[in-house]
């Protein structure tokens, strides 16, 4: 298209570094001091490449912490650069300012709570030079012996094809694809509707095997699982968008055991309600083996601690019915037929 040969003109105009690194933050510059660090350490030359953090809610300390950090390494010849983003909030709008605001042919994404391997951009950067349209490196994310339910949940992220927490694209192919899509307004899918966006197009993408990150799993909540089901709408969005790609890499069918849970449950009502208390004592029954079976399976390979084992049985029994009620708003937004 005519509009997007001028963007990547006046782009190229304005280059000036090999590559950016764009690392979207909300509300936590002393995690963010880390990452920040560990990227002014690494062994790719100093003036080749500039740190863009985006500030998804700017707030007062986040700027100047990235202002301050921006002075300390200045004398090495390090640019960052420090990108307030309050039209809309959300990792992939975040990312999309960082990398329109960037000043090289190749983009690095990362997030605020890794730390990067010194060699981490060195081996993005020779991925890309392979001809490649995008790469992700690995991450790794050291838990405990006996992680939580939460833990073992986020480590899914290092068995990713393709996560924005270690990605790296060329420039012109975010121009073609227009970025991220907004929609996507939670740390959830976004980086994956870009790779299928990409393997649509007939883009490259290669494995940076030696770009590493640490991703830390961060403290959560008691009962952060049950906030964690609204991902289902992000996931009825990707699935409307790329629904071959999605049956393909993501989920062949619908969780039954899920719509089973709650099926039963609301039959236990039905039938009490119409004083069928034989039907309502089965589906009562049924509900109960079926949420204790969800139970277990969540506490297999997880703690044991009395904490930990209150925290499961209570969420077991809700995670079903908001899962299910966020896989059905999503579809009804997105107008997709997504069980």
């Amino acid at each position: 298209m005519a509009g997007t040969g001028h963007a990547a003109a006046v782009a190229g105009d304005c280059m000036q570094f090999d590559i950016s690194v764009v690392v979207p933050t909300y509300k936590r510059p002393a995690m963010l001091e880390v990452c920040l660090r560990a990227l002014a350490v690494q062994d790719y030359n100093a003036r080749r490449y500039e740190v863009i953090i985006c500030d998804d809610g700017p707030d007062d300390a986040t700027r100047a912490a990235v202002e301050s950090f921006a002075q300390r390494v200045s004398a090495s010849g390090l640019t960052v650069r420090y990108v307030p983003v309050s039209a809309t909030q959300g990792p992939a709008a975040a990312r999309n300012a960082g990398w329109r605001a960037a000043r090289s042919p190749l983009i690095a994404f990362t997030d605020d709570d890794t730390i990067p391997d010194p060699h981490w951009l060195t081996s993005g950067v020779a991925a890309l030079a392979t001809g490649a349209d995008a790469a992700c490196g690995r991450i790794d994310m050291p838990l405990p012996a006996a992680p939580s339910d939460y833990e073992l949940n986020a480590s899914g992220l290092t068995r990713a094809d393709f996560a924005t927490a270690n990605a790296f694209v060329r420039r012109a192919s975010l121009i073609d694809m227009g970025g991220f899509d907004e929609r996507f307004t939670s740390a959830w899918r976004e980086d994956s509707d870009l790779q299928f966006a990409l393997l649509r197009t007939g883009g490259r993408i290669v494995r940076a095997a030696h770009a590493v990150v640490v991703h830390p799993v961060r403290p959560a909540r008691w009962g952060v699982s049950l906030s964690q089901q609204k991902k289902s709408l992000f996931e009825a969005l990707l699935f409307a968008k790329h629904p071959m790609l999605y049956r393909q890499r993501i989920a062949a069918g619908p969780p039954w055991r899920y719509y089973a849970i709650v099926v039963s449950l609301l039959f236990a009502c039905g039938a009490a309600l119409a004083r069928h208390g034989t039907g309502a004592a089965l589906a009562l029954l049924i509900w109960s083996g079926l949420t204790a079976w969800l139970c277990v399976d969540r506490l297999r390979h997880t703690r044991r601690d009395p904490a930990h084992i209150a925290e499961m049985t209570w969420t077991s029994m809700l995670i079903p019915f908001l899962s299910i009620y966020w896989r059905l708003r999503g579809a009804i937004r997105y107008k997709v037929f997504f069980l």
